[in-house]
């Protein structure tokens, strides 16, 4: 199952994604909006077994501090980023290491670019992709440590081989698919 929020300031989408046979969950970018969080997995009887961010910027971060408070779950960012989160990290995302909680397992993309440590999230079917890749764009790298290569690069090596009907998951907007973007998006035109 997977739930999208949209929280904090920038209207970030802060992902649920539970194992309805375990009740094990992990949240995604728990940008702020923390009760809100809260409440989405109280209704749905879902316990944390991770906090992941995809990259290290304020906006999806702004929550860790009082969701690893409530939750006691521990926090994932990859190690280029974990400067910019002040938080409790309890362990570094790496290229190609699994997520795994309840029955199922996300494997971890290094996609730099939008920042030094961004990372997409991907299980057969759906990638959660933060700031990497929109529908329509893909996240800015004008930010310190940016890279518009490195971005272009990640999209087209790490995300572009997947099936064409996985669903896109970005950090701001609607959803997308990797074969809708492969067709429309005029960065990769």
């Amino acid at each position: 199952m997977v739930v999208r929020l949209m929280v904090g300031p920038l209207m970030v989408n802060c992902y649920i994604v539970g194992c309805k046979e375990t009740k094990e969950a992990v949240v995604i970018d728990p940008g702020g909006d923390v009760p809100k969080i809260v409440s989405e997995l109280v209704k749905k009887d879902l316990t944390v077994k991770y906090i992941l961010n995809t990259h290290g910027h304020w906006d999806h971060t702004g929550g860790n501090d009082e969701l690893q408070r409530i939750t006691k779950a521990p926090l994932r960012i990859h190690a280029a980023d974990a400067a910019k989160e002040s938080g409790g990290i309890d362990g570094f995302l790496e290229d190609g290491q699994e997520i795994r909680f309840g029955t199922y397992c996300l494997k971890v993309l290094h996609t730099p670019g939008h920042s030094p440590g961004g990372v997409c999230f991907h299980s057969p079917g759906v990638v959660f992709c933060g700031d990497t890749l929109f529908a329509g764009s893909i996240g800015r790298t004008d930010l310190p440590g940016g890279s518009y290569e490195d971005l272009l690069s990640g999209v087209r090596n790490k995300l572009f081989c997947m099936e064409d009907d996985t669903r896109v998951y970005p950090g701001h907007g609607p959803p997308s698919t990797i074969g809708q973007e492969k067709r429309t998006n005029p960065f990769f035109r």
